[in-house]
C-alpha cells in the first residue's frame, strides 16, 4: 500500500483495479494540495500500466469529499494551487481506461464535478451533489460548464452552477447524473459485484469504445478546463486583492 505523507490518500489494488481513497475524515475529506497531487499522480500512472484495468475512487467515513481544503494549501502560493487543480481535473479528462466512483457519500464542489468525468458512478442513498459557486463568490470548474449540461441537460446544471441547488441521490439518479443508488450498508458490496462483473468483459472493446464516445468532445474538455481554470484563477486573485 502506498500512501502520501500524511496518509489522507490511500492507494491500494485488487487484482488489475487501482482503489483511490480520500481518507481525511475530520475534514469529510476535503482535498488539499497535495492531495490534488497525489490524486494526479495515481491517475497518470495507471494511465500507462498495463498491468491496471481501472481506477475505483471512493472516501472514508460519512463523506466522498467535502472539495477542495482552502485551510490547507501549506506554502503553495495560489498560482502553485491552481495549477495542482488543473492537472487534477487533467487527469480525469485523460484518463484512457474506466474511472468509477463509489461515493459513499456526500460530493462537493470539485468533487461533484469530477464525477461528471468518470464511467460510471454508484452512490449510497445519504449521498448528495452540491456545487456551491455562487456562494462562495467563485466560479465552476471541472469541466463542468461542459459536462453538466450534457449529462443533465442545460436547466438543471443551471440550478446547479448558479443557484446552489442541493442535489439529492433520488434526484441524480433520476435525472442521469449517477448510474445506481444503493442503501448505506449495501453500497460496498453491490458497487463491487458490479466492478468485479465489468472486469470479465473485453478490456480492449470496452477501453476503445470509452474513447470513442469522449472523441467529440475530447478537445472541447481540456479547452474548457483550461478556461475555468483561467476565470477561476482571476475571479480568486480579485477577491485577495479586496
Amino acid at each position: 500500500m502506498k500512501m502520501d505523507d500524511g496518509n489522507t490518500i490511500v492507494e491500494t489494488n485488487k487484482d488489475t483495479i487501482k482503489v483511490i481513497r480520500f481518507n481525511k475524515p475530520q475534514k469529510k475529506n476535503a482535498i488539499d494540495g497535495n492531495m490534488y497531487y497525489r490524486v494526479t499522480k495515481i491517475l497518470n500512472e495507471a494511465a500507462i500500466d498495463d498491468s491496471i484495468s481501472m481506477v475505483v475512487l471512493t472516501g472514508t467515513a460519512e463523506f466522498y469529499s467535502s472539495g477542495n481544503d482552502v485551510s490547507n494549501s501549506g506554502s503553495k502560493s495560489e498560482d502553485e494551487h491552481m495549477k495542482l487543480l488543473k492537472d487534477f481535473i487533467e487527469a480525469f479528462i485523460k484518463f484512457p481506461k474506466l474511472l468509477i466512483a463509489i461515493v459513499n457519500g456526500p460530493a462537493i464542489g470539485i468533487a461533484a464535478t469530477t464525477l461528471a468525468l468518470c464511467d460510471l458512478v454508484y452512490a449510497s442513498e445519504n449521498a448528495y451533489f452540491l456545487t456551491p459557486f455562487s456562494k462562495l463568490h467563485i466560479t465552476a470548474e471541472g469541466g463542468s460548464t461542459l459536462t453538466f449540461p450534457r449529462l443533465i441537460g442545460q436547466r438543471k446544471a443551471a440550478e446547479m452552477l448558479l443557484f446552489n441547488h442541493k442535489m439529492s441521490a433520488k434526484e441524480a439518479l433520476e435525472c442521469g447524473f449517477i448510474n445506481r443508488v444503493y442503501k448505506p450498508e449495501e453500497l460496498e458490496r453491490r458497487a463491487w459485484d458490479k466492478i468485479n462483473e465489468i472486469s470479465k468483459l473485453p478490456a480492449n472493446s470496452i477501453l476503445v469504445t470509452k474513447n470513442l464516445l469522449r472523441r467529440v468532445y475530447y478537445d472541447d474538455l481540456l479547452k474548457t478546463n483550461d478556461v475555468e481554470i483561467a476565470v477561476l484563477t482571476k475571479i480568486l486573485k480579485a477577491k485577495s486583492n479586496l
